[in-house]
């Protein structure tokens, strides 16, 4: 008889012997739940969370609703009830630690550029904005005069936002009934009289869900108020002044007939031209007011075709590419010679001079620039008056060009100080003993072992300070605003790169063009994604070298 050994269970068994269907550990770790119990602290934060999340949701859901998107309202609830399954489940963990991130890139990486591309493919800009019905209300409007017989209000001015920012709203009362309406872009509605007060003068001082603007900020926007006007049947109420409104007579009046715009004065006809999403006559000339339509690719073809703007185009890239690889090489230089000057134990004070290195760095790059063009100022700038200089830095092309690259030396080399420091510092010094006992001068050393070693840990930093600088928009635009610019093209200065020309082309003077400024955004954006993604095979390679 044998002796009793620890108690042994075979696996259960199915018909025949075989092993019976035990737990599937790929579906275990698939369905992970987390079994520790719920503190009063984790719970308050979930619910806190949770209903944060709730008042997002609802406070999105009504201007969806409004407009009628009614996918983009989909989205939502199918998101918000995700979000309260996935943390109100013991299930899923990993999830609830990727899915925050996820939303978050999706928010504000990806739909930007989506939403970006989808931009360049169309006529978006200034009168060039909403539907054709809304370009048809606004042509009419803006033709609007007063006829003899035209209806006089009482006015005031109100908002249902900030009386600095917010959308304007005539009050108007009428003089035969005394009916008080609300008027805005979409026309005009009739308001409860008991949620109004009425002056002696006919005048609404006050309403419910309104802001009536007083004499100072009606005149902060004098020149909204007189462009702004309330669509009728066959004309518009517009301001005469700041305390009265008439109706008036549209001169210009659409045609469906035709599908064009009819002047009644002068007898011009402006007809419909769907793919430039613009009202044209046949001498050529065109409304300021269009509609958004799609324009295919040529917004892309006009960057490489359209003389005006291919020759200025390509001398900004060759400019923006310079630029960018001279302010990394420059601050490189400088920054890793530091370095190496202070690396070495026999200097003394190295944190001082490590501190005192840095402190451009700690500055403010905002402010600094400001300073840095105030310097240059040809008259009374620091930079001439200190070497007895004659130059006119911001009136000329190279010298801007070198002012900027100087700039940039200045606030970038102590990062490039800092990292080549830390790259340094992780160089074993027995590779570099080893070469001197090789006979190796210190030249040959820094070459053959230091450098290559340094760019393996250095590359990725290069690569993204690269990036950075090919769209520094601060450093061109707060010291030089991208000039000096030449007489025949006020657009594209002589340090403009690709992001400043973008920004003039979206927000300058002459009329936004939303639509050709993303398509030159999606040409920088292919550029620096080709560049950074050969740059960094080859720093791969370089690793596997050195590895």
């Amino acid at each position: 008889m044998t002796g009793a050994g620890p108690a042994t269970q075979a696996p259960p068994r199915g018909p025949g012997g075989a092993p019976g269907r035990g737990r599937d550990p790929d579906k275990a770790r698939r369905t992970v739940r987390d079994d520790r119990p719920i503190t009063l602290t984790g719970l308050a934060v979930k619910v806190v969370l949770l209903g944060l999340v709730a008042g997002i949701a609802l406070w999105a859901a009504f201007p969806l609703i409004e407009a009628e998107a009614w996918v983009g309202l989909g989205i939502l609830v199918a998101t918000t009830a995700g979000l309260f399954y996935l943390y109100l489940s013991r299930r899923h963990i990993p999830a609830k630690y990727l899915v925050p991130g996820t939303l978050f890139l999706i928010a504000f990486q990806v739909f930007p550029v989506l939403y970006t591309a989808s931009t360049a493919f169309t006529n978006f800009g200034d009168g060039h904005r909403g539907s054709k019905d809304e370009a048809i209300v606004a042509i009419q409007s803006s033709s609007v005069v007063q006829v003899p017989g035209s209806i006089e209000y009482a006015l005031s001015v109100a908002t249902t936002g900030d009386a600095a920012t917010g959308p304007l709203v005539f009050l108007v009362t009428d003089p035969t009934t005394g009916t008080v309406s609300a008027g805005n872009a979409d026309g005009l509605e009739p308001l409860d009289a008991g949620n109004v007060t009425v002056n002696s003068a006919g005048k609404v001082t006050a309403a419910d869900g309104y802001t009536v603007l007083n004499a100072g900020q009606a005149s902060a926007r004098s020149q909204e108020i007189t462009e702004f006007a309330v669509p009728t049947e066959g004309g518009a109420i517009r301001s005469a002044g700041l305390s009265r409104a008439y109706e008036g007579k549209a001169t210009r009046a659409y045609d469906a007939g035709c599908d064009c715009v009819r002047d009644a004065d002068s007898g011009k006809v402006w007809t419909a031209d769907p793919e430039r999403g613009a009202f044209v006559a046949a001498d050529g000339e065109r409304l300021l007011q269009g509609w958004r339509v799609n324009v295919g690719l040529s917004n892309f073809t006009r960057v490489l075709t359209e003389p005006s703007i291919s020759g200025p185009f390509l001398e900004t890239l060759v400019w923006n590419f310079a630029f960018a690889v001279g302010s990394v090489f420059v601050t490189f230089a400088l920054g890793l010679l530091c370095a190496l000057a202070l690396h070495s134990p026999r200097v003394r004070g190295r944190t001082l001079y490590r501190v005192l290195l840095i402190l451009p760095y700690a500055m403010p790059s905002f402010a600094m620039l400001l300073v840095w063009r105030d310097m240059f100022n040809t008259d009374f700038g620091l930079v001439n008056n200190l070497f007895g200089l004659d130059v006119d830095w911001m009136g000329q092309p190279w010298s801007a060009r070198a002012a900027v690259v100087l700039v940039q030396l200045w606030l970038g080399y102590p990062y490039m100080f800092l990292v080549a420091t830390g790259a340094l510092q992780a160089i074993p010094r027995e590779l570099t003993e080893a070469t001197s006992v090789d006979g190796a001068t210190p030249w040959q050393s820094f070459r053959r072992i230091t450098l290559p070693l340094l760019l393996v840990a250095l590359s990725p930093l290069l690569i993204s300070s690269f990036a950075y600088n090919f769209n520094n928009f601060n450093a061109i635009y707060l010291v030089t605003e991208g000039g000096p610019f030449p007489a025949d093209n006020p657009s594209v200065g002589a340090t403009d790169l690709l992001i400043t020309y973008t920004y003039r082309l979206a927000f300058g003077a002459a009329g936004a063009q939303f639509g050709f400024a993303a398509a030159i955004s999606i040409f920088i954006f292919t550029l620096v994604a080709v560049i950074s993604a050969i740059s960094f095979r080859r720093s791969r390679q370089q690793e596997e070298v050195y590895a």
